[in-house]
């Protein structure tokens, strides 16, 4: 899942309210091209958490089974982490405007797709297209509130961002939710992706008359090959593992995984080599940077895998319609939101102490909800997943809220853009890796029972939790200043 409270631009601002491409922009236009650029990133979100509670409903009504659960999720999240990078790369070259109107006509386009397709294949292609084109959205967000927010106004801009990305990731599955169960026009789940040819057609118009025009810099350089191998190494890692947890572990998901590790190693390769490499090498020589990055990994893909299968528990396991289910995860998503934003003052005072909090919450609302599902198994009640799923969601916030700025503590500024996009690519990627793998574990253990699935899979994932524990020693000890002011 996406930390809600931190916006995922690669761009750097550059806080001028005046170039040569954009005039002085009065108060209520800056206003308005915030609105702008807020609705792009709600839509993203939301559209990134839907799956969550729909993902039974949809691979239920197009006959997917458990392979099109899996892929439902991962697939947006990895097209949107693979491409991330170069989204900002492309709008520094052909310009910010530009390449956010590009992607949120896309992005919209392709939101239709996923309401009218027909079969496992045609969503999971739509869904692709979607993630594809929300990361040339995504990118261009801060460089275009640079341009038109005078530098000593511009916190006022960013201080909006945590609370609406955090409605946001709370009303995205409760959204889904309900418009399922309303089934209007008979549409079913179809509404949720459907509605965002209104909204992102409104947020389109808005677009092309608000935003400042600007020519970007041809001489930017795009590492088109290494996003490529990125990409292949995914859908191989990805398509092997879902391939084989549902039809078993024949020559081809063993193929596809060997040609994802073989693209990998030529990836790595190639960051070595590259002129303008997405990870730059000097942060993978960084033990502080590295540590990060690696424990942001395991940690995201364990806590989204388990954010899908507390959903799968919910309706499978304790028949929540998906309305039910999205408020059974309200508790959680709230959780998220304020430790999220409680944890962006306390940061510069505890650094990674608090990221040892957040894992240690986490490990004991996990442990919290196992005990409650290996005690009760089916008949657990909505009102005694409150506390747990609270804790959960505590924990997973205060972890979302600092171990990337930690994890920045101590690299180099000319660094800073570099790292920051990385670690935001490589958040959705894990989301990705955890929506697969987790589910995963769930459906290969389903067989025994929901609640059985529910307790081994629980159990992975306190067990992923804790081995993240040691690695927080060999972090930063603070955040960069900057970072939580």
């Amino acid at each position: 899942m996406k930390d809600p409270t931190v916006h995922t631009d690669s761009a750097t601002p550059t806080g001028e309210a005046t170039t040569k491409d954009h005039p002085p922009t009065t108060p209520g236009r800056a206003w308005a091209v915030l609105a702008v650029v807020l609705a792009a990133d709600v839509l993203d979100l939301v559209d990134a958490t839907i799956t969550n509670v729909a993902a039974p409903t949809i691979a239920k009504d197009l006959a997917g089974g458990p392979a099109l659960v899996q892929w439902l999720g991962a697939s947006y999240a990895l097209a949107l982490g693979v491409l991330l990078v170069v989204g900002g790369r492309l709008g520094d070259k052909y310009g910010r405007r530009r390449l956010f109107l590009l992607g949120l006509a896309g992005f919209t386009a392709a939101s239709v797709a996923c309401g009218l397709a027909f079969s496992p294949e045609s969503i999971v292609v739509a869904r692709l297209a979607q993630g594809a084109f929300g990361a040339l959205v995504i990118p261009q967000g801060f460089g275009i509130l640079g341009a038109v927010w005078p530098r000593e106004q511009i916190g006022k801009a960013f201080s909006l961002f945590g609370p609406v990305m955090g409605l946001s990731a709370v009303g995205g599955p409760i959204l889904a939710g309900f418009l399922i169960d309303a089934d209007i026009a008979g549409l079913g789940w179809r509404t949720m992706f459907l509605i965002n040819l209104v909204l992102g057609g409104a947020a389109l118009i808005a677009a092309a008359r608000l935003l400042p025009k600007d020519s970007g810099d041809r001489a930017t350089s795009v590492d088109g090959i290494g996003s490529a191998l990125l990409g292949v190494t995914m859908l191989g890692l990805l398509s092997g593992l879902i391939e084989g947890s549902t039809n078993g572990w024949s020559t081809a998901p063993v193929a596809l995984i060997g040609a994802g590790l073989l693209s990998f190693a030529l990836f790595c390769r190639r960051q070595r080599t590259a002129a303008s490499p997405l990870i730059q090498p000097s942060l993978l020589r960084n033990r502080g940077f590295t540590s990060g990055l690696v424990l942001g990994v395991v940690f995201f893909a364990a806590v989204s895998g388990l954010l899908y299968v507390v959903s799968l528990f919910l309706q499978t396991g304790l028949d929540r319609s998906p309305s039910g289910a999205a408020l059974n995860l309200m508790p959680l998503s709230a959780g998220i939101v304020i430790a999220s934003i409680a944890c962006y003052r306390l940061i510069g005072r505890f650094g990674r102490t608090l990221i040892l909090a957040g894992l240690l919450i986490t490990l004991a609302g996990t442990g919290s909800l196992l005990a409650l599902v290996a005690i009760s198994g089916t008949e657990v009640s909505s009102w005694a997943l409150v506390t747990p799923m609270l804790v959960i969601g505590l924990g997973m916030g205060t972890c979302f809220g600092t171990v990337y700025d930690v994890t920045i503590g101590d690299i180099a500024p000319a660094e800073s853009g570099s790292a920051s996009g990385s670690l935001s690519a490589v958040q959705q990627l894990a989301n990705a890796i955890g929506a697969a793998t987790v589910t995963t574990v769930f459906f290969k253990t389903v067989h025994d029972g929901p609640a059985h699935a529910m307790t081994v899979s629980l159990t992975v994932v306190a067990g992923i939790t804790l081995l993240c524990c040691p690695l927080v020693r060999l972090l930063p000890r603070k955040a960069q200043e900057e970072q939580h002011h």
